[in-house]
């Protein structure tokens, strides 16, 4: 496909849009662009579902906690069946990572590539985010919407620290795929089912946090088997069919509630740690998203459609770490303003959602222009000092990331600690893991490849 310049000027206007021209038309023929399609879209919909659900709730003493619009609307819930799209992203990150890995780079190799393609930018969100807790702190405001947004708007990075565990366990499951192909992803599959066989049957909790791993491990394996053409029409059927009837029969019959995502206070969530019934789900999504396969080729086959998916491409994981910034933002404003803040399900807070929504693009827009730059694809130092190196290295990274993600940005100085399965975790520690591991990797000390360089063309195949 070859796109006219003239075509590229007027479609955007700028020289972010006209790169993203240019890469649209030097795409190869065999380029699978679905999976560039639903990476980014996956990506939108759980920001617009965060926009939608987060609600941040005022007790009677005047502080803020967090809410969700779903526990207020129960009926509403089911929506997740749709909009739980997290396995999707895990499911094209298996696919992309087997491309990388069929050219045959060594582990440290293809660990550090990957690793800083996300590390960079969330290190430059945490270092943000850990400077303003404090001057919060410092300032004596640690107090209603500060500081919910220091403990919460971290809460994300659990899906960057879990993807980075995928990234280090993807050569080795590579292996095992090339060995056993599609019974890797059915014997995960069985482990999930006896650990929370031993979970919900016979008490034993703390086997829970396994899950973490085994359900985004067989999501990832399946996209695997997709890059093996593996996945077919009535393969695909089979899983959403399946899937779904499994789930519907879970959560009518089993003891897993309603919503594929977490409700606060819920004695159980199907996200935290993950269940069979959010695996099912993932099946019945991923056989759902390859059943439309066709139709989405044809449409990305569109040269304006396809540019806007390589430029959103660019953009994507800047916008997914800055999003709920935004939210507390707008909220911080609403509340310091006393501006009407509608009751959740009253026609007004209906009514007022799409200005909301609008607001929170355009506040996202303007930190995702302001941060960009840190999204930029680096490359991490050429040589490795050797696996135990990396794996040490990867590992810190991802308790890093998912210590954050437990423990937020606020409180340091006030000590506050949180758990991480077993490890107690603070801001300072998680910090401290974090560019432990960066370094072993060699992380931070290479040069940008630009914001369209091979690493980003790269970040889905």
């Amino acid at each position: 496909m070859r796109v006219k310049s003239e075509q590229s000027a007027t479609f955007g206007g700028n020289r972010f849009t006209a790169r993203a021209a240019e890469l649209a038309a030097r795409t190869p023929a065999d380029r699978d662009r679905h999976v560039d399609f639903l990476r980014v879209g996956s990506l939108a919909v759980v920001v617009l579902g965060h926009w939608l659900m987060a609600v941040p709730l005022t007790g009677p003493d005047g502080s803020v906690r967090a809410g969700n619009a779903l526990a207020v609307m129960p009926s509403l819930q089911p929506l997740t069946w749709l909009l739980q799209v997290m396995p999707v992203f895990f499911f094209v990150g298996g696919f992309s990572h087997a491309k990388a890995l069929r050219r045959g780079p060594r582990y440290g190799e293809f660990v550090r590539a990957r690793a800083a393609r996300l590390l960079v930018p969330t290190a430059v969100f945490a270092a943000v985010w850990l400077a303003a807790a404090l001057l919060v702190e410092l300032a004596g405001r640690d107090e209603g919407v500060l500081r919910l947004a220091t403990r919460v708007v971290a809460q994300p990075l659990w899906f960057v620290g879990v993807y980075l565990a995928m990234v280090a366990f993807a050569p080795p499951m590579w292996r095992l795929h090339r060995s056993y192909g599609a019974a890797v992803p059915v014997a995960l599959g069985v482990g999930v089912v006896a650990v929370d066989l031993l979970r919900f049957g016979y008490g034993v909790t703390a086997v829970a946090p396994l899950n973490l791993l085994l359900v985004w491990l067989a999501v990832h394996q399946l996209g695997f088997c997709h890059a093996d053409g593996r996945l077919g029409r009535r393969v695909s059927a089979a899983l959403a069919g399946c899937g779904l009837t499994a789930m519907l029969a879970l959560i009518a019959w089993g003891p897993y509630p309603l919503s594929m995502v977490g409700m606060p206070g819920a004695p159980v969530s199907n996200m935290s740690p993950p269940t069979l019934a959010l695996f099912t789900h993932a099946l019945w999504l991923i056989g759902l998203t390859m059943l439309l396969h066709g139709p989405a080729a044809r449409m990305l086959a569109r040269p304006r459609v396809w540019i806007g998916v390589i430029a959103a491409n660019g953009l994507a994981m800047t916008a997914f770490l800055w999003h709920l910034t935004a939210l507390f933002l707008l909220c911080a404003v609403q509340f310091g303003l006393g501006l009407p803040r509608p009751a959740v399900g009253e026609p007004a807070w209906w009514l007022s959602r799409p200005l909301w929504l609008a607001l929170l693009a355009a506040a996202t827009a303007g930190l995702v222009a302001l941060f960009r730059r840190a999204d930029r694809p680096r490359r991490p130092a050429p040589r490795s000092h050797g696996p135990l190196r990396d794996v040490a290295g990867i590992t810190l990274c991802v308790l890093g990331v998912l210590g954050f993600s437990a423990v937020g940005f606020g409180g340091t100085l006030a000590g506050r600690t949180a758990t991480l399965v077993v490890l107690p975790v603070s801001p300072a520690l998680c910090l401290g893991l974090l560019a432990a591991g960066a370094a072993l990797l060699g992380l931070f000390g290479g040069p940008s490849a630009g914001a369209f360089g091979r690493d980003r063309r790269d970040a889905t195949h």
